[in-house]
């Protein structure tokens, strides 16, 4: 089955002409924002994942919210090599889903050193009951930084999906632009459907490419897929209680988290269906 998705996705990969599309509905609508303007995109992708954990140092943070990845393929001839990935057509890349992150702040207190300012802040924030925390998961830089190897993904082998991204924290005391990575310092996540072979302390772990199957010969799918990755390391908090406090807030953020985390010490879980639309087969309808 495997080896005739295979021949099937690459006999797909032929350019032609781009066209002007109405918008999809029902199963199609997932690729209204794929670039098809642009005539040198032979697919439509759509990576959602509807479950899954994303541990850094020593949280873990489950997703109970969908987070899904969509844009278009330039895929080489023969898919000899990872494919250009082209921005959609309304700029999101990463849907943004906030996850609640276990414990946020509660029985958090604030460090003795913090002037008696900051720590009045902190205190009122909490006294206040505003202890939740939120973890969005964000493209660190262009979408041109984002890789997707379909023969690695069909042959789990290698990485499927290459992306830098940052760790978006959300709460009233650690303000606005609390991330964890940066544009120039992403937590680089190579996610594969085989096996990973992380650095210690980790142990391999091993992903899934799904059941593949395909809609009216315009739509290849793998659901129930299962994408893994323990093998990134993870920066420190940055940003965190904005210009005038980062300097004191993002190590309280760090001796939460345990980060800087090494390599071999945070794993990614994603779970859910990958849909690749044919570009040839959309642009006709």
């Amino acid at each position: 089955m495997k080896r005739l998705f295979l021949a099937a996705i690459v006999a797909a990969a032929v350019l032609v002409p781009a066209s002007s599309a109405s918008a999809f509905t029902g199963e199609y609508a997932r690729f209204n924002t794929c670039p098809l303007s642009n005539a040198s995109v032979n697919f439509c992708l759509s990576a959602e994942s509807a479950k899954g954990t994303f541990t850094v140092g020593k949280k873990t943070v489950p997703l109970v919210k969908p987070v899904n990845l969509r844009g278009g393929l330039i895929a080489p001839e023969g898919l000899a090599g990872p494919a250009t990935f082209v921005a959609p057509t309304d700029g999101v890349v990463i849907s943004k889903a906030a996850q609640p992150v276990p414990g946020g702040l509660l029985g958090v207190v604030a460090p003795n050193w913090w002037p008696q300012l900051l720590k009045d802040l902190f205190n009122e924030t909490i006294n206040n009951g505003f202890t939740g925390v939120t973890a969005t998961v964000e493209l660190a830089g262009s979408a041109s930084a984002v890789k997707v190897g379909l023969l690695q993904y069909l042959t789990q082998s290698g990485s499927a999906f290459s992306l830098p991204v940052k760790v978006k924290l959300d709460n009233p005391f650690l303000g606005s632009n609390c991330y964890i990575g940066s544009n120039s310092n992403p937590v680089k996540l190579n996610l594969t459907s085989g096996t990973t072979a992380p650095p210690a302390p980790n142990t391999p772990i091993s992903g899934s490419v799904g059941e593949p199957g395909n809609f009216e010969e315009k739509i290849a799918f793998f659901k129930n897929n299962k994408l893994v990755d323990n093998s990134f390391a993870a920066p420190g908090a940055n940003g965190c209680g904005g210009i005038l406090f980062s300097w004191a807030v993002d190590p309280l953020v760090d001796s939460i988290l345990g980060t800087p985390s090494p390599a071999g010490a945070n794993t990614a879980i994603l779970e859910g269906s990958t849909f690749l639309g044919i570009g040839t087969a959309l642009r006709a309808m």
